[in-house]
């Protein structure tokens, strides 16, 4: 989405994409709520489930071929796993960065 003022315009994502972001946040605050303190820590347990990275590299005739997996998610499921600051809100904010891990890990498939 584009909109034109004279010599500035501003590019938006498109619609599904900005729903997307609206209703990830909408979920975040929510459960942010749920702790009594340190409430911003939610973002932060999203944001590092969400990371993904390269474990194996293989140079193929056909190009490179990498198999990524969801490091971010691996860790946060660990610490929470041997951790006495467990609390659901926290897991969830994790599951709902590995949804997003997975989805990058299926646009670096397609490319």
């Amino acid at each position: 989405m584009e909109f034109n003022f004279g010599s500035l315009s501003i590019m938006l994502p498109s619609l599904p994409v900005t729903l997307f972001a609206i209703f990830l946040i909408f979920l975040l605050v929510k459960w942010s709520k749920q702790l009594k303190t340190r409430r911003f820590t939610i973002f932060f347990y999203f944001l590092i489930g969400s990371y993904i990275t390269p474990i194996l590299t293989l140079d193929t005739q056909a190009g490179f071929f990498q198999l990524w997996i969801p490091l971010g998610f691996l860790i946060i499921f660990f610490y929470l796993f041997r951790s006495d600051r467990y609390h659901p809100a926290k897991m969830k904010a994790s599951i709902l960065g590995l949804c997003l891990a997975i989805y990058q890990i299926v646009l670096q498939y397609m490319n």
